[in-house]
């Protein structure tokens, strides 16, 4: 079966903890977790019934082996999800401190497996997706950076960039703006926080003069801003009560592209994002949270959410 989207870049298990609003060096107890831009994102696009795959790389280690079990058991192409013979698989440890501050220290540096992805490990087919998924962490170290680019020359005017912009991660925080202008404009629309834009020197407006259609500001619990030839204007948030909005960004990536190869215009596809990352934020972790198309219907409908579960009536 045709691949319909890949899904590019950052993958690992993520450490999350069982004691809230604690810092990383009294928490007691962890939950593992796949994670990362491409784990969570192929996830996302998998459970709303999109046929996916990741280009990504683990190391031939335990937990890459727990990412590679868990993205196949839900439904993802692992085909060109490659095996580091001596890297070992990223890891993410997190704090939860809702509704807004969740830190967290990545064990990636000096390098890890997916920053060490080759040109020519990008699949065959990755031409013929309707859709291909970046973020700006594979911009971040060679060759990871070369690939990256490479893959988006070779899907133009058919990939979602997300700006995923994560200090701590580059050598040279001077590079990202150079680097993200190179990327948007081979996107079919772009998509960051205000601040990330910030970063890279962008204003979002302008970022349509470089080929984009589509660019969305994402607000959080404030919703997004949708700025396209029709203009900018603002769409609104679900309100939810927040665990954890890590992996919220990730939930908003996958119902946004999913709408829109289903036909959706902007305002209908950014209502679902707003919806699908507001269900990840009322959860704890990132991947498992990731929601279905029912569950996006019924909180658009008016439902509730109680526990992480969306609620009807």
């Amino acid at each position: 079966m045709t691949v319909a989207a890949y899904v590019l870049g950052r993958v690992g298990a993520d450490l999350y903890p069982q004691q809230l609003n604690t810092p990383l060096e009294d928490v007691r107890t962890f939950e593992r977790f796949v994670g990362g831009f491409a784990g969570n994102v192929a996830t996302g696009l998998a459970r709303l019934g999109l046929r996916v795959g990741i280009i990504s790389a683990v190391g031939d280690d335990g937990h890459g082996r727990f990412v590679r079990r868990f993205l196949e058991g839900e439904g993802v192409d692992c085909s060109a999800l490659h095996v580091h013979p001596t890297l070992r698989t990223a890891l993410a440890f997190c704090e939860a401190w809702p509704p807004d501050d969740f830190p967290i220290t990545f064990y990636r540096t000096p390098t890890c497996p997916d920053w060490e992805l080759q040109i020519g490990q990008l699949p065959e087919d990755l031409a013929a997706a309707r859709l291909l998924y970046a973020s700006g962490t594979g911009l971040a170290r060679e060759p990871s950076r070369a690939t990256t680019l490479a893959a988006l020359q070779r899907c133009r005017q058919r990939v979602i960039f997300d700006l995923d912009w994560r200090e701590v991660l580059w050598e040279d925080v001077r590079d990202f703006p150079e680097l993200a202008w190179e990327a948007v404009s081979l996107a079919l629309a772009v998509i960051g926080g205000a601040s990330e834009f910030t970063a890279a020197a962008l204003d979002p407006s302008d970022v349509l003069k470089r080929g984009p259609k589509l660019v969305v500001v994402k607000r959080g619990a404030h919703g997004a801003t949708i700025v396209d030839a029709r203009g900018a204007r603002d769409v609104a948030g679900v309100a939810v009560p927040v665990i954890n909005g890590l992996g919220a960004g990730d939930a908003f990536a996958a119902a946004l592209g999913t709408a829109l190869l289903a036909g959706a215009d902007a305002d209908e596809a950014v209502r679902r994002a707003n919806a699908a990352g507001a269900i990840v934020a009322s959860r704890l972790s990132c991947s498992t949270a990731m929601p279905r198309a029912p569950e996006i219907d019924a909180l658009l409908a008016g439902g509730t959410v109680t526990d992480g579960q969306v609620r009807t009536g």
